[in-house]
């Protein structure tokens, strides 16, 4: 079939020309509107709901609102964990859905069980799905600085809330426009219990009347003098005096008492649980930019910039947008260095190509086939939806190498039938129609074989496709783009390099011997393979022997998930003692941000304690989240790396109270999102009680921190928290008339200060809050003597009814499948995961002991480590078979196919090697090297066994098979066919140099993936040169007379 294939090609030569221009017309279409963005979006499906209750305790809102709702979400088809967290105020309850489900339809189901649930909810309690998209969709951040110094932060950040916020909506593919930091303006009614208590007014008295006082009604139309006018009753509250002239009550005198008589009216700051700095030089306003799921996040953010650009001129003066994250230029810096790299590794193919060729036309033929597979890669990709990123662009970088691999040795063989037609005819040159035959039956006598080795290459991915979770989404558009340039690849080795030989080798091609590259290989080759042949037993104990021995360096070689990706910028996120104060969270910040920004790469620094007023943000206030942006490399100082500065930064920051933690942003963001943990390994622990689990995780940070490696080990606290405990009496408020929901309302609303209601000023809202003075309620005395006035007028004590005492408890909940949880926080350094959790583990099941109900797990980049080895376990054994069959189906004989499949441990031997000789730990980025190394290596041994084949194949039609003859072919077949095999090996190591020792961003990545090929590169060349050739010796032998 393929040989007729090839026949047809070379038949329709005008059609297959006509073809390749479409295709060329509809690649270059396609790399213009194939979106760019840096890695692959990792997030899991999710939907999250954010319910808000202000002024209520983490225990509140797990008892009456996390848990009700998490228990409700674990029955959502489709959905694989609930996570739950309860801040002070906040409810986020994060449902994470099984790979491949429709994002909107998710949400949709989430949406319609909310429903269910809404009515076991407090009253009070506002539920709201969250945007449609990730914490990985956090693309761009800015602070927004006055340098006048006239305006305020509760005007930068209306200015944010207010005007910002909703143009910044209107740009397309941004969901959310999340305000982080400043003051939030707020109308306070500060009310005098002595006064109330003259007048008799209850506080639920003043509540309802200002909520009277602020309203604005309509009465409908009059028609008059033939027109119609709208009637309108105006009544919202504008102004101080606004709120003093409210009317409470009416004395028996006549005289009316007004909210300015029993209160105090001003203007200040609402309760914060977010903060933002910039510069170690004092507080800002800030904004984050978030975009929905899979989209183009630099179409994205170069939109946002340019509407940010037109609204400058709309800004008060003095105010100025300074962007403090920025994704797309990590973006741009991943595209053009793989960019480049694709160029580098063209020309140097280009430059080998020729150097064994020599001969300009017929290495254009793998010139130009190159960039068509490339092309036609990047059609499937466009229409299957898939970006161009580190990942996919490396999949193509890989294969290039690969991908001239048929057109090289199908050139080679139409050089050697060329030759061959001229020593039979020295005295003329090929006529049109015999030139194009030679052609035909040159490709034809190695095409069959050439594409089932390119169907072998291609079909090795097939365990990277069957990748679950995390790692499958890394590394399935690799797969995806390898496979596709392979199959393209495949395709264009029978149907138009054909073509192209035809018109492009012809004239005055040099012989084989004329180049002295190849004079230099044969020379070197043939007595080597003839000592080998002479000794063939002793060559078979020396590769069993390479084998045996990389089993050496194998057991050494350390375990991680991924390589650190090197970013350009950097996340410093320690957490500090639970209970911490807003005021003190921002002088911590304050301070962290300064002694970073001294370091001379620095170029700016945005702080964030707290959370971003979105649903993709459950942070608490202690947990800081700094985001450092470097200069550009060339003003770093001389021998400065990325290594190097995160560990100045780390002796730099050292404030008591903060445990340092350095981590990439977008790396953080996808694993805080798929195992809620922010370090690369997290411990948690489930249980019922959170006292118990407290003294656990306590426990094991404390083992943990004693295994080497371990930099930092951190165990959220539970019981950290501090609390008022306000104990009602019931039958001592019965006495006065009082129930429970009437002390509960005077803690609320008096103590802790209630929002009853919001100022509508143009297109602005503000909130108006009530509550008691501070002098009243700064400490637990005054607490206990806060006035009460009741419904019949008693005047009472909050003490008279009520016990009040300080207690501990949690300054946080998470839950896991609605079961409470506390998570142990180890960041490692200078060590691999895997063997470091090995060591933990063992650590802390020898130390801790578990009581019944309670369980640990391991998470963060551990868990994908272990899931993804795992599924390899499985499906690279089915692969092997695969590929076996495609060999048996190349061959048609089982010995020889098992010749191929016993020689790719041999090849992986040299991976294993240079792994070890690098210092690289073993990763699935490393697994998906190997895996592409063994397709190539098997490749290899069908080329050798191709041309060894032939050449006995032709002495047994010529009747010659002594063990003489069979040696002598064995010699043609492997050491004249040596240029083909010495270009292919050739060929893929150039291809593969360029990533191999290249620095930039997603170099780490594609290091690990090239490792392991180029390490390859050196044994499984010699495999196939010298082993293939003895272990076909011995198959043949029994067939010589």
């Amino acid at each position: 079939m393929i040989a007729q294939c090839i026949r047809w090609s070379i038949g329709n030569r005008f059609l297959v020309l006509l073809a390749t221009l479409m295709l060329t017309a509809a690649g270059l279409w396609s790399v213009n509107r194939t979106p760019l963005d840096a890695l692959p979006d990792l997030s899991d499906v999710q939907v999250i709901v954010r319910t808000t209750w202000p002024g209520q305790a983490p225990q509140l809102i797990e008892n009456q609102i996390t848990y009700p709702l998490t228990t409700t979400m674990l029955s959502v088809p489709g959905a694989k964990t609930v996570r739950g967290y309860s801040f002070f105020g906040d409810s986020y309850v994060y449902v994470l859905f099984e790979d491949g489900t429709d994002p909107y339809w998710a949400r949709s189901r989430v949406l319609e069980y909310l429903s269910q649930v809404q009515s076991r909810l407090p009253s009070q309690a506002r539920s709201a799905l969250g945007p449609d998209a990730t914490g990985v969709g956090w693309i761009y951040e800015y602070a927004l600085v006055d340098r006048t110094g006239h305006l305020d932060l509760s005007q930068l950040r209306a200015l944010q809330d207010w005007f910002l916020k909703y143009e910044l909506k209107t740009v397309l593919d941004v969901a959310e426009v999340a305000s982080i930091g400043g003051m939030i303006r707020q109308y306070q009614i500060v009310l005098d219990p002595n006064r109330l208590r003259a007048f008799n007014i209850a506080h639920t008295q003043v509540i309802d009347a200002v909520q009277k006082a602020n309203q604005e009604a309509g009465g409908s139309v009059l028609e008059l003098a033939e027109a119609e006018y709208m009637v309108r009753a105006t009544g919202y509250l504008k102004t101080l005096d606004d709120f003093r002239s409210i009317p409470l009550i009416t004395t028996p005198a006549g005289v009316s008492v007004r909210l300015g008589d029993v209160a105090q009216v001003q203007i200040g700051p609402e309760m914060r649980r977010g903060i933002a700095e910039l510069d170690g030089e004092g507080e800002t306003v800030g904004g984050v930019i978030i975009m929905r799921s899979g989209r183009n996040a630099l179409a994205t953010i170069e939109a946002v910039k340019a509407k940010l650009q037109s609204l400058k001129s709309s800004l008060p003066k003095g105010v100025e947008i300074v962007p403090v994250y920025d994704r797309s230029q990590l973006i741009e810096r991943a595209v053009s260095n793989l960019g480049y790299k694709l160029l580098e590794e063209f020309i140097v193919v280009a430059l080998v190509c020729l150097a064994f060729l020599f001969h300009l036309r017929s290495a254009l033929v793998a010139i130009i086939s190159l960039p068509l597979g490339i092309l036609a890669a990047f059609i499937v990709m466009r229409y299957q939806g898939v970006n161009a990123n580190i990942m996919s662009l490396g999949g193509i970088a890989i294969a290039i190498g690969a991908m001239v691999d048929a057109a090289v040795v199908m050139i080679e063989n139409a050089h050697k039938h060329l030759e061959a037609w001229r020593h039979d005819h020295p005295d003329r040159e090929p006529e049109p129609d015999e030139h194009w035959r030679v052609i035909g039956e040159s490709a034809v006598e190695v095409g069959p074989a050439l594409f089932f080795s390119l169907l072998i290459i291609t079909l090795s991915f097939i365990p990277v496709f069957t990748l679950e979770a995390q790692e499958g989404r890394l590394f399935a558009p690799l797969a995806f783009t390898k496979t596709y340039a392979m199959a393209a690849a495949a395709g264009l080795a029978v149907t138009l390099i054909p073509v192209l030989m035809g018109y492009l080798v012809r004239g005055r091609i040099p012989a084989e011997r004329d180049n002295p590259i190849n004079r230099t290989l044969i020379r070197w080759y043939e007595p080597v393979l003839a000592m080998v042949l002479r000794r063939p037993g002793r060559a078979m104990a020396i590769t069993a022997l390479v084998v045996v021995a990389s089993l050496w360096p194998l057991s050494r070689l350390g375990g991680e998930f991924m390589p650190p990706l090197d970013e350009g910028d950097l996340l410093y996120m320690p957490s500090a003692l639970p209970g911490l104060s807003a005021g003190k969270a921002a002088q911590l910040l304050q301070q962290t941000d300064r002694l970073i920004k001294t370091v001379p790469e620095v170029a700016s620094v945005f702080g964030k304690a707290g959370r971003a007023d979105t649903a993709t943000d459950p942070a608490p206030l202690e947990m800081f989240e700094t985001t450092i942006r470097f200069k550009p490399r060339e003003q770093w100082r001389a021998g400065m790396t990325p290594d190097k500065l995160v560990a100045e930064l780390d002796r730099v920051v050292r404030v008591p109270g903060l445990s340092n933690i350095w981590v990439p942003p977008i790396r953080n963001r996808i694993d805080m999102l798929a195992t809620g943990i922010k370090s690369p390994v997290g411990i948690k622990v489930s249980g019922a009680s959170l006292a118990e689990i407290d003294r656990l995780t306590g426990e094991i940070e404390r083992v943990v921190k004693q295994v080497p490696g371990v930099s930092s080990a951190l165990a959220e606290r539970l019981r950290g928290g501090r609390y008022i405990d306000v104990d009602i009496n019931r039958d001592a408020a019965a006495r006065y008339g009082l129930n429970i929901a009437d002390v509960q309302s005077v803690v609320s609303a008096a103590i802790g200060g209630d929002n009853i209601g919001e100022t509508v000023e143009g297109l602005q809202r503000f909130p108006i809050n009530l509550r008691y003075p501070r002098e009243l309620r700064d400490s637990l005395e005054g607490l206990r003597n806060l006035p009460v006035v009741t419904e019949r007028g008693a005047q009472i004590r909050l003490g008279d009814v009520a016990a009040l005492t300080i207690s501990d408890g949690p300054p946080m909940l998470r839950s896991e499948n609605a079961r409470l949880s506390g998570w142990v926080y180890v960041d490692i350094r200078d060590r691999d995961l895997k063997s470091a959790v090995q060591d933990m583990q063992e650590a802390v099941a020898k130390k801790i002991k578990l009581p019944p109900a309670y369980a640990i797990s391991w998470s963060g980049q551990f868990e994908f480590l272990e899931r993804a080895t795992a599924r390899l376990k499985v499906v690279v054994p089915g692969t092997l078979m695969i590929i076996f069959v495609l060999l048996y189906l190349t061959f048609r004989r089982v010995d020889e196919a098992m010749l191929i499949m016993a020689t790719l441990p041999f090849a992986l031997a040299g991976g294993i090697w240079l792994l070890w000789l690098l210092g690289h730990n073993l990763s699935v980025a490393s697994g998906v090297g190997f895996i592409a190394l063994a397709g190539v290596a098997a490749e290899f041994g069908v080329i050798m066994l191709l041309y060894l084949k032939q050449a006995w194949q032709r002495r047994v039609e010529q009747g010659r098979t002594s063990r003489a003859d069979l040696l002598e072919a064995i010699q043609e077949g492997a050491v004249l066919r040596v240029r083909p095999k010495a270009m292919t090996v050739a060929v893929i190591v150039a291809g593969l140099l360029p990533i191999m020792w290249g620095t930039g961003t997603g170099s780490e990545v594609m290091q690990r993936i090239a490792a392991p090929m180029v390490g390859g590169m050196l044994t499984a060349p010699v495999l196939s040169m010298l082993i293939v050739p003895v272990a076909f010796y011995f198959m043949r032998r029994k067939e010589t007379r």
